[in-house]
């Protein structure tokens, strides 16, 4: 499960699907794709206001979206951000989840070398300018930054008046920060409740630091969402995680998505999978209502 192979599942995906090479190439991501997506809107969802905000860490000052439901304080949830960063779509997502009635922080994870957008509107994995950019900035990152970044997002997030600090946080990652949730909820066990990854890659290693071994310092509740292509790469991941977790004694719900790719939840990728996504959002909102109490 590694954005290395989001390249590789998009053209298989795409081409069983029926679209040209040709046709692939036009489809990029940012506003090209995004366009082509109706925003999703509900009858119930709060009034939010929403924010560009700058966060002092330690490393420096990181750029993140900031959104929240107009009235009251509410639970706090983290949003870590694929490889391409922060972006529209994250917004977009982002807001929608405050709708629900959260107090969200899309980060940008990069801030330590570039500000947000850290790709073109039209980027594209195919591209191996755009893939060994994006990349490079992958490879500043390490286990030592993610924790020393959720020390200081959560922080940030609790000295928000829109933020319930008797309530648990939550964190979401996708593709290459899904391990930044199992890292955010070991290194801060007391506060975060819930995680959830979609398609994340590199949960489960051979290393020595591998995400999956930090589930004895969780405390948080979990929803795993498998890329079913991830799945094919590495079958014994889900029985490893599913094993970890409850020999921890924590819930976590561990499912395998039927026909998506790596990369199907956001919601300008090129393997976006309505129905799927959909259903992996619903079963989030599920577990944030019961472990963010």
């Amino acid at each position: 499960m590694c954005d290395a192979d989001t390249l590789e599942d998009t053209i298989e995906y795409q081409l069983r699907n029926g679209l040209s090479r040709r046709d692939f190439g036009v489809l990029t991501l940012g506003a090209g794709l995004t366009s082509m997506i109706a925003p999703v809107v509900r009858g119930d969802e709060l009034a939010v206001t929403e924010s560009e905000v700058d966060i002092h860490t330690s490393d420096g000052t990181a750029d993140a979206y900031f959104v929240h439901p107009s009235k009251g304080s509410h639970a706090a949830v983290l949003v870590w951000p694929d490889i391409y960063g922060l972006r529209p779509a994250f917004r977009q997502m982002g807001k929608r989840l405050a709708g629900s009635g959260y107090s969200v922080l899309v980060v940008n994870p990069y801030y330590r070398t570039k500000r947000a957008p850290v790709a073109p509107e039209h980027a594209d994995f195919d591209d191996p300018a755009t893939r060994n950019a994006l990349m490079e900035l992958r490879g500043t990152l390490t286990p030592a930054t993610t924790d020393t970044d959720a020390v200081a997002f959560v922080q940030w997030l609790d000295a928000q008046p829109s933020v319930d600090r008797r309530r648990r946080i939550g964190t979401t990652g996708y593709c290459m920060t899904g391990p930044f949730t199992m890292r955010t909820a070991a290194a801060l066990p007391e506060r975060v409740g819930a995680g959830a990854s979609f398609h994340g890659g590199g949960l489960v290693t051979d290393k020595p630091d591998s995400p999956h071994l930090l589930i004895p310092k969780m405390k948080a509740r979990y929803l795993i969402a498998i890329a079913e292509s991830d799945d094919q790469r590495q079958p014994e991941a889900k029985d490893v995680l599913r094993e970890a977790f409850a020999k921890a004694k924590l819930p976590a719900e561990v499912e395998v998505y039927a026909g998506t790719i790596h990369g199907w939840c956001p919601i300008d990728a090129k393997v976006y999978n309505h129905d799927q996504a959909e259903k992996a959002w619903g079963r989030m909102l599920v577990l944030f209502k019961s472990a963010l109490v």
